[in-house]
């Protein structure tokens, strides 16, 4: 996959790590950047063609597939963190979450793997996280959602295998976005380093980037006593 005369789609392109996406895009020679935004008004990227798309919104993903067809590299970045903890948490805001994550991620994908086949194939990059693999106090709603999505992930990689689309992971830890101001953390990654990293693994025909040593010491836990992984991360 290259990045050079791609026509690219970026979800959440408003801000953070998706406006970093379509700058990067447009850098690298993208012959045309859709940068979508639920408020379209709220994109301010100048090369790019802006597109209203609300994932929660089915007819909205299907109108962006319909004035899109020329798609052949879509970045599923748009994403929420309602900071809700599960059995205590706002039921309404954890569905948001899977609404947002998992149910938005996969209609997109679906609304646009025909265009991705017309078009010979071409890449899918969904922004995961480095929780898709754990959770913490007041994250439970965010990593379940990740968690979801990273499984879908898995199962739409092998389900496009047969039209020649990759389908790439991009997990990380915090990013200096608008999502973790005011949490307290503290970000270990910057945004534009992210999108770079990310294309650049898809110009690498990558189906996972493991962005930063965080995330990669996370996944590397998976293989061993989770009650290790939870003693040290919340003592």
């Amino acid at each position: 996959m290259r990045i050079d005369g791609s026509t690219a789609l970026v979800t959440g392109a408003n801000r953070g790590i998706g406006r970093h996406f379509a700058r990067h895009l447009l850098e690298r020679g993208a012959a045309k950047v859709y940068a979508t935004a639920r408020d379209p008004e709220t994109v301010d990227l100048p090369g790019a063609e802006v597109l209203r798309l609300d994932v929660t919104d089915p007819d909205s993903v299907a109108a962006a597939a319909r004035a899109a067809t020329d798609v052949n590299l879509l970045v599923n970045n748009a994403g929420v963190n309602t900071a809700q903890d599960l059995v205590t948490g706002d039921l309404a805001k954890i569905r948001l979450e899977m609404d947002t994550h998992f149910y938005g991620t996969l209609d997109v994908v679906r609304a646009f793997a025909p265009v991705l086949a017309a078009n010979g194939g071409g890449a899918i990059v969904n922004v995961l996280s480095a929780m898709s693999w754990f959770s913490a106090p007041g994250t439970g709603a965010y990593a379940a959602a990740k968690a979801a999505q990273w499984s879908l992930t898995n199962g739409v990689r092998l389900e496009l295998a047969g039209q020649g689309t990759l389908v790439t992971a991009l997990h990380l830890g915090t990013a200096d976005t608008d999502m973790i101001a005011g949490t307290g953390l503290d970000p270990i990654n910057q945004p534009a380093d992210v999108a770079r990293v990310a294309l650049d693994g898809v110009e690498a025909d990558a189906p996972e980037v493991v962005v930063d040593d965080w995330s990669a010491h996370v996944k590397a836990s998976l293989a061993g006593d989770p009650a290790t992984f939870y003693r040290a991360l919340v003592g």
